[in-house]
């Protein structure tokens, strides 16, 4: 049972294989708490917790590391705009990010660092690079020295020219190269900040997620990942800032062996964009929707690929979740048997790439197959693989939001006709196959052929 995934470190696909089997260690970037999160920060959250929750049911130990920001420019905005101290900010929007993940199935990280409760391990480690000549202290600034580290760029892939272009930072007359990047700024009095070596100030946001990811997980350590968006120029000074700080600049591997990172999130086929009035709140969305179907429509498209969110989305993630909760009462009194079918289970998709497409497909053909008036010898083996299924996709399941105009007995019949309609496609029978739809037609009920799969609705 091994696992495969895209390295974007290697930029190639690799089999998984651990630094150490008895304990995994993952680290993803989590959210900068000044507001709602959007549903590309849900992605997030609920691609990692896929992740870590297959980890999990593979080896004995797994410590899944996700930090919070709560010291950044646009919190300071956030604070002033709102009259109130920056901790109310940070300490409001902290717990209304993990409700709203909770309510997709995301499970808390095994620890959740603060980046204020690190400040003295950021500053030691700036002091490190400064050392080592890797960093320089400018005006109240300090700064990480790029042309410094001769493996910069090892993640991004990006050219030199690239790199400045992207870097998003300001080119100070302070600064000895456009790339270089800020470990430390000065604070103004009206600013939060610290004391440290080079006056009151406050990290940069790049040198929080080194400093945290080491003092918890240490290094290296197996997996760092998050939104595509972070690759560069996030992720790639961390790998910088990491490992010079510890000599291992020739190797970005003394950081992180494995870099994952999710696909953006489209809103009907446009960027989400507050200007476009497309931005979409997790904590508006799951007012109007169960948490379960928002996790199942976040893992409709393969994670690496990006998203398109729609109402078709989440009408077949509806429709799906609607099956679900169907078969769990079919199933309410038959006693259940963990006796997978491995080559072809949910788990064994997950384990290429987290092909959750795949998963969902075949999660489908398991609804399908309890649906059938014709294995009720086998109902016990289903309960246990649906169980089993539905654990490792982080599907809440609640008995409710059913649509109780169709009767179990007629929820069987319709099903049975779909399978039924499903193999005279198969065998090249249209004829058949448009008769079963016609025949649903006349019970009330449409159907709709996509590629996770066949999915109906009452009329």
């Amino acid at each position: 049972m091994t696992i495969k995934f895209y390295n974007s470190l290697s930029r190639q696909k690799e089999e998984f294989v651990p630094l150490d089997a008895d304990h995994i260690k993952i680290y993803a970037c989590g959210p900068t708490v000044y507001n709602y999160a959007h549903i590309g920060n849900a992605r997030m959250a609920v691609v990692f917790d896929q992740w870590v929750r297959l980890m999990k049911s593979l080896y004995p130990k797994v410590t899944y590391v996700s930090n919070i920001t709560d010291v950044e420019d646009k919190i300071m905005v956030a604070a002033k705009e709102a009259g109130v101290p920056i901790l109310e900010i940070t300490e409001k929007y902290t717990r209304i990010y993990n409700e709203d993940m909770a309510s997709l199935g995301v499970n808390a990280p095994d620890i959740q660092p603060k980046a204020t409760e690190h400040i003295d391990d950021m500053i030691a480690l700036t002091q490190v690079l400064i050392d080592k000549g890797h960093a320089y202290a400018a005006e109240g600034h300090v700064l990480f020295d790029v042309p410094s580290d001769p493996s910069y760029g090892a993640l991004s892939g990006r050219s030199r020219d690239e790199q400045i272009a992207g870097a998003r930072v300001e080119v100070a007359p302070y600064k000895r190269d456009p790339a270089d990047f800020v470990l430390w700024k000065p604070s103004s009095d009206d600013q939060v900040g610290w004391d440290s070596p080079w006056g009151r100030g406050r990290p940069g946001w790049h040198i929080e997620c080194s400093a945290m990811a080491e003092q918890h997980l240490g290094l290296p350590f197996d997996i760092h990942g998050g939104g595509a968006d972070l690759k560069f120029p996030h992720h790639e000074n961390e790998i910088a800032q990491s490992c010079c700080a510890n000599d291992t600049a020739t190797d970005p591997t003394s950081f992180a062996k494995y870099w994952l990172h999710n696909g953006f999130v489209t809103v009907e086929g446009e960027k989400m964009s507050k200007s476009l009035g497309n931005f979409l709140l997790v904590h508006d969305v799951i007012e109007k929707f169960p948490g379960p179907v928002l996790r199942i429509a976040l893992l409709m498209a393969h994670y690496r690929q990006p998203l398109d969110w729609s109402d078709q989305l989440l009408h077949q993630s509806g429709k799906l979740y609607e099956r679900i909760q169907r078969a769990y009462e079919i199933l309410e009194n038959v006693d259940s048997v963990r006796n997978v079918d491995f080559k072809e289970s949910v788990t064994s998709a997950l384990l290429d790439d987290l092909n959750t497409p795949l998963a969902i497909s075949r999660l489908n053909s398991l609804l399908s197959s309890i649906f059938s008036p014709e294995v009720d010898e086998a109902l016990p083996n289903l309960k246990g693989m649906l169980e089993k299924a539905i654990e490792i996709l982080g599907i809440d399941v609640v008995k409710d939001n059913i649509n109780d105009s169709v009767s179990d007995d007629d929820v069987i019949k319709i099903e049975t006709l779909l399978a039924e309609r499903i193999e005279a496609k198969d065998n090249k029978d249209y004829k058949r196959s448009d008769e079963i739809r016609d025949e649903l037609i006349e019970m009330g009920i449409a159907i709709k052929d996509t590629r996770e799969g066949t999915s109906w609705e009452k009329i």
